[in-house]
């Protein structure tokens, strides 16, 4: 499995991948966890997506897409700031020029074999991408919103979160916002094994 990057405005060539992950974000975030988010032709879509932000993706070994994050900079608007201000003390996210906003991550746990330390492969790939990814771009902190499942899911893969705020119930769900450190250090914590990306030049493995 390796991660990939589509930057901004560089989507040209690659809908098929990010077509795939409007599919999987659906089937994740209105199939199996429920929630009430808008969902057009079997793909998931909302007003973030209209930003220009960079997406950070799993891809599996024939090219199918396995996981997906969604990067935007924390000195624009963002989910966190918009949408679950509620997380936030006083409602406000501070923007940084270091910072990023990491939002829709899912993984599809459905074909793949589970990577080290008992979390899927896929999950670990996403961490490790999106941390990569991070690095290179200069940023060294990103913010997200999770829930509490999700927090602990970090803590065991050696990447844990400083939490922004408390703890809040939204919707059904039990949720969070906090800051991940993007260090080298984090991204050899979470780096499974035979992990590969190519996050200037994605292109879709062959079949």
């Amino acid at each position: 499995m390796r991660a990939i990057a589509i930057d901004a405005n560089e989507h040209g060539g690659l809908g098929s991948l990010l077509d795939e992950m409007h599919q999987l974000r659906a089937r994740v975030f209105a199939g199996r966890l429920g929630w009430r988010v808008k969902i057009e032709y079997g793909r998931e879509r909302d007003e973030y997506d209209k930003l220009n932000p960079a997406y950070i993706l799993a891809l599996t070994d024939g090219g199918d897409v396995a996981g997906c994050a969604r990067l935007l900079p924390t000195t624009g608007p963002t989910m966190l700031s918009q949408t679950f201000r509620q997380l936030l003390p006083g409602g406000q996210l501070r923007g940084k020029s270091t910072a990023v906003e990491s939002s829709r991550f899912c993984v599809d746990t459905r074909g793949e074999g589970r990577g080290g330390r008992f979390l899927h492969e896929a999950t670990l790939t996403m961490f490790a991408g999106i941390i990569e990814w991070s690095i290179s771009n200069g940023f060294d902190e990103i913010a997200t919103a999770t829930d509490v499942r999700f927090e602990r899911i970090l803590q065991r893969a050696g990447w844990p979160m400083t939490r922004l705020g408390g703890v809040e119930l939204i919707g059904e769900t039990m949720s969070v916002a906090g800051i991940l450190p993007a260090d080298q250090a984090s991204f050899e914590r979470v780096c499974p094994p035979g992990y590969r990306s190519d996050l200037r030049r994605p292109q879709r493995a062959a079949a």
